[in-house]
């Protein structure tokens, strides 16, 4: 019985965390267009083309994303880009970065 109860409260820990992280990624999805993002990205057919998000998942971490958010020269000029304009820098709060990356981190492949 003991088995089965923690089986349980193992689910529901899972269940409630997958939760939490769905709809971190729906605001993050929220806040990339309320921040406009698109005027400089793209994702799918949305957007300015000459800055594709296609696969950003795939090919930075969630610490290179957090960095681009927060930090894009230091970014810019650690990627060694060369695409103008540079990316303005973003005063947001820890939980609208974390949900930003959470939203990029799913573009994957």
């Amino acid at each position: 019985m003991r088995s089965i109860i923690v089986a349980i409260t193992i689910c529901l820990g899972i269940a409630t965390t997958a939760a939490a992280a769905d709809s971190k990624v729906a605001m993050g999805e929220k806040l990339f267009t309320a921040q406009k993002c698109t005027l400089c990205h793209s994702i799918g057919a949305k957007g300015n083309k000459k800055g594709p998000l296609d696969e950003v998942g795939s090919k930075l971490s969630d610490g290179d994303l957090r960095e681009w958010i927060t930090d894009a020269k230091a970014m810019t000029a650690k990627a060694k880009t060369t695409r103008k304009p540079l990316m303005k820098a973003y005063a947001l709060p820890k939980d609208d970065v974390d949900a930003l990356v959470a939203y990029l981190m799913t573009l994957k492949k």
